[in-house]
Order: structure tokens, then sequence, then C-alpha cells
């Protein structure tokens, strides 16, 4: 039987696995259905795309402020929501192989036993569809009782909209402005897959945007707009991206319009993040269900109003996934296969790995000060003094790092460093006093190659 060509997502999953991105979680016990531990390299990628984010949606604008509100909220939030009586999915069950499928999702799913038919399309025999409410169920308190039930949040906007009232009277802001939050969700999903694109835990970055009713279309367009370019900004091929707007039958029940950010993945077209006009749906929701006022005064016009939301949210870990993805690339050189993650530097997880050519003549000695010397300027700094400097040069390729700095016999004669650039694989000598400037503006000017 001939041997098949791993995928391009076959190549992404070993990747992970093999550097230390993204391990099967409890996997000395045969590992949990998509669950996953993010390791050295892939926690860090996670803080590269959650400070990216965070610095374009707060820290770069005067009208939007964070917070972290809690994952366990009061059950009667998630009443109110709708999130209890309307989170859920159809499903269907095969009564042959005992698989559980989403019954609006069988042309994307297999059959557990004949993976190359989908559920219906083989032996087995589909019952009929029944709603799957998704939230996770969990008790507070000593006794487990219907009084004690209690949700694991399904999503960081609700938080948002309980403490409107908080943030508006303490941060002295006023409509248009947003609250922006990123935190752990949870959702019991029928079928996770494709590594880690779709899990039942996932980290989740969200901004609630409070505007003028009448000002709602023109913010919704601004942050479709605003959120499609960063990742163009931070590197993401806009050949693979796209903006589909969600048809009127599929739209939330809260939402007057959506838009979805695409992006082309080895499994086909799926959503990176969402822009939904949330109208003033939840703030209405829970002012009336909690009998606080949630209206918004405006002292110049003395009109008083509930705002309407617009909503940008994303999933960080899928984020990191996509630009993964979108970085990666094998070239064929002249005796090789060069595997190059092309990161933007903001988002790779090591910045500047430093090498001494040999491990003599106070070669390393100069390189772990350099290294040090990175490393207090805040650069995410790697030091390897092991292998021929071409293997590690290859190394440092395959994880992304966008620039290497060899110690050779010349610095230690001239304080001149050799420094190699990932995408170009351009090699330039700099001045150890130079340096820091030099990867400052390296890291600043950096476009796709």
């Amino acid at each position: 039987m001939a041997k098949q060509t791993p995928t391009l997502m076959d190549q992404i999953v070993s990747l992970c696995k093999r550097r230390g991105f993204i391990y099967q979680a409890s996997e000395i016990y045969g590992g949990m259905g998509n669950t996953y531990d993010y390791g050295p390299l892939g926690v860090e990628l996670l803080r590269r795309v959650k400070d990216a984010w965070w610095g374009a949606m707060v820290t770069e604008r005067a009208d939007v402020v964070g917070l972290d509100s809690a994952i366990i909220q009061n059950p009667k939030t998630w009443e109110t929501s709708g999130h209890v009586g309307g989170f859920s999915d159809p499903m269907v069950d095969c009564k042959k192989c005992k698989g559980r499928f989403r019954a609006d999702k069988l042309q994307d799913a297999r059959c557990l036993e004949k993976p190359s038919k989908i559920p219906g399309e083989c032996d087995g025999e589909l019952t009929e569809p029944r709603e799957f409410n998704m939230m996770f169920k969990t008790n507070v308190g000593p006794v487990e009782d219907t009084g004690s039930v209690a949700y694991l949040r399904p999503e960081t906007a609700q938080g948002i909209f309980l403490n409107f009232k908080n943030v508006l009277d303490s941060a002295r802001i006023k409509p248009p402005f947003g609250i922006a939050q990123i935190g752990k969700s949870f959702r019991n999903e029928i079928t996770p897959g494709n590594f880690v694109f779709r899990t039942r835990e996932f980290e989740q970055a969200e901004m609630e945007y409070f505007v003028p009713p009448a000002e709602d279309q023109q913010w919704f367009d601004h942050w479709v707009e605003a959120r499609h370019q960063w990742y163009i900004d931070f590197g993401v091929n806009p050949d693979k991206l796209r903006l589909r707007e969600h048809d009127p039958k599929e739209l939330a029940h809260y939402a007057k319009a959506t838009t979805d950010i695409e992006y082309h993945y080895p499994f086909g077209w799926g959503e990176l993040e969402g822009i939904a006009n949330r109208t003033d749906f939840d703030l209405s929701r829970h002012s009336e269900a909690s009998g606080t006022d949630l209206l918004y005064f405006d002292p110049q016009t003395k009109e008083k109003y509930t705002p309407y939301v617009i909503e940008p949210a994303g999933g960080i870990n899928r984020m990191a996934l996509t630009f993964m993805i979108d970085a990666y690339e094998e070239q064929q050189l002249e005796k090789d296969t060069r595997v190059v993650l092309h990161f933007h530097p903001e988002i790779a997880p090591i910045t500047a790995a430093v090498f001494p050519l040999v491990k003599k003549d106070g070669m390393p000695e100069k390189a772990q000060a350099v290294a040090a010397m990175l490393r207090k300027a805040r650069f995410a700094t790697f030091y390897d003094e092991k292998a021929a400097i071409g293997r590690r040069y290859r190394r440092q390729d395959e994880v992304g790092t966008p620039f290497c700095v060899t110690i050779d016999g010349d610095t230690m004669e001239t304080d001149v460093v050799t420094v190699r650039h990932r995408d170009s694989m351009e090699q330039e000598k700099v001045k150890i006093s130079e340096l820091v400037g030099y990867l400052y503006e390296a890291k600043t000017n950096w476009t796709r190659p």
C-alpha cells in the first residue's frame, strides 16, 4: 500500500508536538478527547497573540478599557441571556457506530467506521434530531441540588454587560466606548475537531463597543474593517481571508447583523472571528431581569437611551493556529528542505536566538552576555550552543525566530556580531552597542515575504 503524503494539518500537528507548541492533554493516561496543553513555545505564542490583540483593542485606543470578570456568574445571568434555554445545537446519534454528530453539520462529519462516508450514508441509522445544550454545569457549595447549580461561562461577553454600569460610573467614559476582555470560556461542543480549531475549553477575546443606537451601522462597519486589517497587519495572507455576511436566517437571536472574518484553512473556509451588532438586547434583558437601570443619560442632549453594542469576538487559540498555518512553509534548498514559520516578529514566540560559533575562546561567555542584554531590553531571547551553526539556524527557522545573532572570532576582536534574518537568510554585521536598536527597527519594519 502506497504511503500517504502528510497533509498540511498533519505537518502542523507534528511540528507542534515535536517543538513544544501544543501537547495532547493527559497524554500519559491516554489523553482526553480534544483537550490540549500548551508547551513552552505554545504559551509564548498565545501570549504574543493576546498582547497584539490587547494592544490594538485597548492600549492604542482612548475609548476602550479592560475587564476581567468571573468564570462562574449568578445562574440568572445565563437564564436572562438566553443561554440556558437556547444555547444548543441539534444532535443526532448513529445507532450502529454510536457516534454523535451535529444534525446541521452532517456534510462536514465523517462516519466513525467508514471515514469516506458522511453519517447517514453508511449502514448506520440516525436518531431523530434533539437539542443539546452546550453549557457545562457545575455545583457551588457542599450540597449538590438544584439550588447549587451553576455554569462555566460559554462566553466572556455577559460579564461585560453585567459590569456596564460599574465601568460607566468608575472609568469616566461615555458612548461610544468599549470594554474588552480576554479569558477562558467553555462549550460542550458535540463535534470538536481539526486540532485546536474547535475545542471545549478555549481562550476568548471579546470587546463590547457601546454606541448610540443611531450610530450602530457606522461603528459596525468600522470594526469589521479594523479587525480584518489587524490580521493583515500581523502578516496573514490577505488572499486567504474573506468577509462573509450572515444570512438573516442564520443570525443569532440577539443580532441585527453579523460578519465573519474567514480564513481558508487546509480543511476549507472557517470562521476566524465574528463581528456582531447585538443591538440593545443584552443590556435591556439584564436591566429588566435584575431591576437595575442600565440606561445611559447624555448630559448634553438630555437623552436617555440603552446603547447598542458592536462585538468583535474571536478565540485566541484559533488565532494562534491561524498564524501558524499561514506562516508555515517548506522551502526546497540545494542540499535540504527548510521548514520555516514566517511569523510576524511581534507574534513569534522567540524574537532573537543567540549562538556562540564554537564552545571555546570566550565565545559562550560573550554570547551569554549578549543574550542577557537582549532579555533586559525585553526581547524574547533563546540561547543555544549545541550542534553545528547551520543546524541551529534550522531549529530556529522551524519555530519562527526572526533573528539569529552569532558571536564569532570577529566579535571577540571588534565587538561586532552577525545577525541572520530568518525570511531572507541574509546576514549583516552589527556592533553590539547598536544591536538593540537594530533589532527593534528590523522588527518594526518587517514585511511579509
